[in-house]
């Protein structure tokens, strides 16, 4: 309402703007679902055979919460994006590319796939995604979705997983451990520091209330 009188007053179509002294409602952000570290791995623990489906689901789902990288960023990885001697992979769009590292858990998971996943999905096809579908194609926001709700529900997490979940998480147990907020800033790829600094918020009330439990007697 208050653009549409705005707009009304700048036109000259009314002589004075109505809305002007209101205040529009404050919307009041949500704050992001993150996972403990048990929820995590259980769920990570969730795609444990050896199928070329499975080696790729784990591998996904080790990257993502290696990395914190974003849902559209690990379905666009390509095979040249990742350097598994040195342990890092490469993210680019199309203003920067940053470079983030990632455990052992991560490669392991990504050799196994690499070595006896990836061409069984690919059925003899050349692909430069790093990720693919069953039928060899690109992998999809909605397949990821898909993939991660289904081990979610298998691993009974109760909260609301989305492809964002082990993003957030990411960023929050590294804080909570003691990562420079900075460092995380830039594995994270946020422009802006506040954004980031919201998972700092989780983890500094995390550690109060480690700390709470720890020393109060009756606790």
């Amino acid at each position: 309402m208050k653009a549409f009188f705005h707009y009304e007053c700048r036109e000259g179509l009314i002589p004075k703007d109505p809305a002007e002294l209101l205040k529009a409602p404050k919307v009041e952000k949500k704050a992001p679902t993150i996972l403990s570290v048990d929820e995590v791995n259980c769920l990570l623990s969730q795609p444990c055979g050896d199928s070329p489906k499975e080696l790729r689901d784990r591998a996904m789902l080790e990257l993502l919460y290696a990395t914190g990288i974003r849902v559209s960023e690990l379905i666009h990885l390509e095979s040249r994006d990742v350097n598994l001697s040195v342990g890092y992979i490469t993210c680019r769009d199309e203003h920067k590319e940053r470079m983030i590292p990632f455990g052992k858990v991560a490669k392991l998971a990504l050799s196994a796939y690499i070595e006896r996943g990836r061409q069984a999905l690919l059925k003899g096809q050349e692909s430069d995604w790093l990720f693919t579908n069953c039928s060899g194609k690109p992998m999809s926001r909605q397949g990821f979705w898909k993939i991660i709700k289904f081990y979610g529900d298998k691993a009974g997490i109760q909260s609301d997983i989305t492809p964002h979940t082990l993003r957030h998480s990411f960023a929050a147990h590294l804080l909570r451990n003691g990562a420079d907020i900075h460092a995380v800033q830039a594995m994270l790829g946020h422009s802006d520091m506040a954004t980031t600094q919201m998972y700092m918020n989780y983890a500094q009330k995390e550690t109060v209330r480690r700390t709470y439990a720890g020393a109060h007697p009756r606790s």
